[in-house]
């Protein structure tokens, strides 16, 4: 509500637009106005709510009171939305703001009284994560919503992609000359994605335990930053285009069996984690997780991936870290002796602060080649002036305009589950030494370190380069 709030301030929402909610407690339409003009003031990033915007908004907003157990209440709601269509064609968004095992009733239902025929205008629904628990629940997820909607009527949605600092990653890539020539195997030794928290899980122990990190965050977050990071240019910038290519990249994925996934990522539980609300007894849950992937084809061959997430950690950061090779010859080293320098890095910070780093070496100053690294940015908040719009904004627009470049499809969503499946029936075998432990401020365990360390390589530890 608050993203669409914000976009009727900014003018952006269709001038017939109307916002019907549907729950079980009874109420009238005024009620559930004031009741979110309180939550939109306590959620919304843009400051006081100002009565003029407010009231042209609350114009919009409507209420149905209905039970989803209650097929029957699903007549009740087609027909107050065809009263305010009022005969009129109309695009009608379902968005399913519910717990995930309501999906299927509501789908069954919506599909029993037609309200997912289009003979009177485009009708899309809009599921959050998590699509699935594992493959097989996310096929029979599909396969459910497909016995009603067509593929392009619906729309996973996964508010990173609506982050303009993802979106900036296919600008970066494919708007600009300088960097398509070195975005390859050739000159990018691994590739960094991290995506770290500060939170502990607190009361969300219950739904957390059954989750862990990588249903939590690497089947949706980290794939959709590597695949945007990874794919290749598509032949167009449209919905099935760029979505192709995304497959692609999970298709090129290299499968690993149980034994070499075990060795291809590392786990950890920040201490406490096991006294928090709903987590049970000797839980070996992982509240970190590190992985690698390798890509076989012909860009990214021999280019490891390594995907990172947790709880309790350090600082709060999302970024990816594209780390260059070396070059093949070193030509200023201290004396004759060997000598290794950082190499050069791309630093793309999602969030916070949003923006991109490049670091480089230069000369310092004074007698001798003696070089340090130093740096070039670009930061949002200092380019351009304003608030960036959130995440929900720009997707919620997509789905009411019906396009589906920034959402996620039913093959993406499956292949997704086929890279991690394998990693959470390895990490929560028997078979497993007990989880690493990690001190909550840390960059999780120190196995994690020494993991990369094994590999000739670090993690890049630092909190957001840009603030």
């Amino acid at each position: 509500m608050p993203a669409l709030y914000n976009l009727e301030r900014a003018g952006a929402l269709p001038a017939d637009t109307r916002i019907v909610g549907f729950s079980r407690t009874p109420m009238s339409d005024d009620v559930w106005r004031a009741s979110l003009r309180d939550t939109t003031a306590r959620h919304c990033d843009c400051g006081p709510v100002d009565d003029a915007s407010w009231a042209a908004f609350a114009a919009r907003i409507h209420y149905q009171a209905g039970d989803i157990g209650k097929p029957e209440d699903f007549a009740k709601l087609d027909r107050r939305l065809a009263e305010l269509e009022a005969g009129a064609a109309a695009t009608r968004v379902y968005y399913l703001a519910t717990a995930p095992q309501f999906y299927e009733p509501i789908v069954t239902s919506l599909g029993a009284h037609g309200m997912a025929a289009e003979a009177h205008g485009p009708r899309r629904i809009v599921v959050e994560k998590p699509f699935g628990t594992d493959l097989s629940t996310a096929r029979a997820l599909n396969a459910h919503l497909h016995s009603v909607f067509h593929e392009n009527q619906v729309f996973r949605i996964d508010h990173y992609l609506g982050k303009e600092s993802v979106q900036n990653i296919l600008a970066l890539r494919f708007a600009n000359t300088i960097f398509e020539p070195v975005w390859n195997r050739r000159y990018i030794d691994h590739v960094q994605i991290t995506v770290a928290e500060e939170v502990k899980v607190g009361r969300r122990g219950a739904y957390y335990d059954t989750a862990g990190v990588l249903r939590d965050m690497f089947q949706n977050h980290l794939l959709q930053l590597l695949m945007v990071t990874a794919m290749e240019a598509p032949v167009r910038f449209d919905a099935t285009a760029v979505r192709n290519e995304k497959v692609k990249v999970l298709e090129a994925i290299r499968p690993l069996d149980l034994a070499e996934v075990a060795a291809a990522g590392v786990r950890g539980q920040y201490r406490g984690y096991l006294d928090d609300p709903g987590v049970a007894p000797g839980s070996q849950t992982a509240t970190f997780g590190a992985v690698r992937l390798e890509i076989d084809n012909w860009r990214w061959q021999g280019v490891p991936f390594y995907l990172r997430s947790g709880k309790a950690m350090s600082c709060r950061t999302t970024q990816i870290v594209i780390g260059f090779r070396q070059p093949p010859l070193e030509l200023f080293a201290e004396g004759r002796r060997t000598f290794h320098r950082e190499p050069n890095r791309l630093v793309i910070q999602i969030q916070p602060a949003e923006g991109i780093q490049l670091h480089f070496h230069t000369k310092v100053p004074g007698e001798g080649m003696r070089l340090r690294l130093t740096d070039l940015e670009f930061s949002y908040s200092r380019e351009f002036q304003g608030r960036l719009p959130e995440a929900y904004e720009p997707l919620l627009l997509d789905v009411l305009t019906g396009d589906a470049s920034l959402f996620a499809r039913s093959d993406e969503v499956e292949k997704s589950w086929e890279i991690i499946d394998p990693f959470v029936r390895a990490w929560h075998s028997v078979d497993m030494p007990p989880i690493d432990a990690y001190e909550s401020g840390d960059w999780g365990p120190l196995a994690s370190a020494e993991w990369m360390a094994a590999q000739g390589r670090a993690w890049f530890d630092m909190c957001p380069v840009l603030t």
